[in-house]
């Protein structure tokens, strides 16, 4: 039985209680909201910087009055993501009596950079497509429950991706339109593996939700959008051929029963 305290502290109960600190358990979580925290900080003073946000539409010229009314337009956009990994742990306790556990303890910021296709299915909806590829990397640390042995990986990825998604707009104000998104995304990595602790597949998939607002300029659109991605597969390469002669290594997959893959993207999109 494991029992945690409010100093995370974890308790073991095997015949008596031993206790030892999981160091820094919950620090990637508050870095995590910290970051989110700064993003949606971020969006607000941009719309309340905006002096369309502070003029009542009737005062103001509308810039790019048509801008919403073609069939189709094209754009790109760059912006900065941060990748998480959710890890299930099965509990397993090696032949020496280790238990590992694995967390990410910060978030490194990556690049993205993506073209655009929009296609204008009715005044309030739109339907968006936007390859790209976002570079980023992973620190994961995998700490011994039962003693203070570490380990440590750093991943780093080079993600090909093809997003689809659905733009719902409401209703213009001056030079300013909110919008919320919803859609899916495929995602191939394409940097070279290597036989570490953990691998994991190529491809993945995920569901995505987002919001954003358009800033109509004098020559062109700019809209920034918060997105939240969520995995849907195990990535987790199970079945490691190239670690069967090292245990000490294959012990760090053999304690997870699977990882999914989670984003959160901050994009500036130029239409």
């Amino acid at each position: 039985m494991l029992l945690i305290c409010k100093d995370n502290t974890i308790f073991r109960n095997n015949g008596r209680y031993v206790c030892m600190k999981f160091l820094q358990m919950g620090s990637d979580r508050e870095q995590f909201i910290r970051y989110f925290r700064v993003m949606i900080l971020l969006l607000t003073v941009v719309v309340s910087c905006s002096p369309s946000a502070s003029a009542k539409p009737q005062e103001k010229l509308y810039n790019r009055p048509y801008a919403d009314m073609k069939r189709w337009h094209l754009g790109f956009s760059v912006g900065v993501h941060f990748q998480d990994l959710n890890f299930t742990h099965n509990g397993n306790v090696t032949s020496d009596g280790q238990q590992w556990y694995a967390e990410i303890p910060s978030f490194s910021p990556g690049f993205c950079v993506n073209v655009m296709a929009d296609l204008r299915l009715h005044k309030y909806l739109n339907l968006r497509f936007s390859p790209g590829i976002y570079f980023g990397n992973k620190g994961v640390v995998f700490r011994d429950q039962n003693s203070d042995l570490t380990e440590k990986q750093d991943i780093k990825t080079t993600y090909v991706t093809i997003p689809l998604d659905l733009k719902i707009s409401g209703d213009r104000l001056g030079n300013t339109r909110p919008y919320l998104t919803a859609g899916v995304m495929g995602t191939y990595d394409v940097s070279k593996k290597k036989s570490e602790f953990l691998q994991f597949n190529s491809a993945d998939a995920y569901l995505t939700v987002g919001l954003g607002c358009d800033f109509y300029l004098p020559f062109f659109k700019l809209n920034p959008e918060i997105k939240f991605c969520f995995g849907l597969t195990d990535i987790l390469r199970h079945k490691r051929p190239d670690l069967v002669d090292d245990p000490e290594t294959m012990k760090m997959t053999e304690a997870l029963s699977k990882v999914k893959s989670n984003m959160v993207v901050l994009t500036f999109y130029f239409e």
